[in-house]
């Protein structure tokens, strides 16, 4: 292995325990406790190591999101494939997403609740984006013509249930009903397939 590219892995597993330890930190105590002071502290690196990496808190914010993206994609196509038909996908989806949103909040609220600078739909968004949102037209596709915003609509709908039950703002107990509405009121609006 080259210095070079020795320096490189370093430095990838420097801003990988940074983002790690902002992650642990908004778990336990929310987002408002990771500064780069705590940061700094909390892993023995002095502050100036913490903005050779990231030149921001935000930074910090957009690169535990985009980790959170790639996650979300790999859970969503999971649940896809244990579907029998192209409705059970639909529905694993829908319950899969707000599973993942209300049990990982603080990655949830990194992903799409605080200011990233994450640039959606467009072509220069990172890859991990792309794919959450390949995830999620995958399961809609079967069933809607117009299929980007069949599925901007699906995610605006689950985005607003799981912050909704996050917020404590509706009941928890009607979370299987409430998705299962969402994914007829696609089917119904989306002029539906045979597997509906």
């Amino acid at each position: 292995m080259s210095i070079a590219e020795r320096k490189a892995r370093e430095k990838a597993e420097r801003e990988k325990h940074i983002m790690r330890t902002a992650r642990q930190i908004a778990t336990d105590q929310g987002w408002n406790a990771v500064t780069i002071r705590r940061l700094a502290d909390e892993i023995e690196y002095s502050q100036p190591v913490i903005y050779a990496h990231f030149r921001n808190r935000d930074a910090i914010v957009a690169a535990v999101a985009v980790e959170g993206f790639g996650e979300i994609a790999a859970i969503l196509r999971r649940a896809t494939e244990a579907a029998r038909n192209d409705r059970q996908a639909l529905e694993n989806v829908a319950t899969a997403y707000i599973d993942f949103a209300l049990g990982q909040s603080a990655l949830y609220e990194a992903m799409l609740v605080l200011s990233s600078g994450l640039r959606f739909a467009q072509p220069d968004a990172p890859g991990e984006l792309r794919d959450a949102f390949q995830a999620l037209s995958g399961v809609v596709a079967p069933f809607c013509q117009e299929t980007e915003t069949a599925t901007e609509t699906l995610w605006a709908a689950l985005h607003g249930a799981a912050e909704l039950e996050r917020h404590g703002r509706i009941r928890p107990t009607l979370r299987a009903r409430r998705i299962e509405m969402i994914v007829q009121s696609l089917l119904t609006s989306g002029h539906a397939g045979p597997n509906a």
